[in-house]
């Protein structure tokens, strides 16, 4: 598992994955989701702004796992 540190209170989870450089643009986070791929807190997530604060787990095509920390 990655930290991530964010400087704000949430970070819109297409951001996060660019941050984190888990996916090079937020097109291909649309595709994971509708490939059910990307997991928030281990339930599939369906919207790619979905608001992350620290503490979320995100978990990319079932091998990367990222967790959101505050600075």
């Amino acid at each position: 598992m990655t930290d991530i540190e964010i400087h704000t209170e949430t970070i819109q989870l297409d951001q996060f994955l660019k941050l984190a450089g888990a996916i090079p643009s937020g097109g291909m986070v649309k595709e994971l989701i509708a490939a059910g791929a990307i997991l928030r807190n281990g339930a599939i997530e369906t919207a790619r702004r979905r608001k992350l604060v620290a503490g979320d787990i995100i978990a990319v095509d079932g091998s990367d796992t990222y967790r959101v920390i505050r600075a």
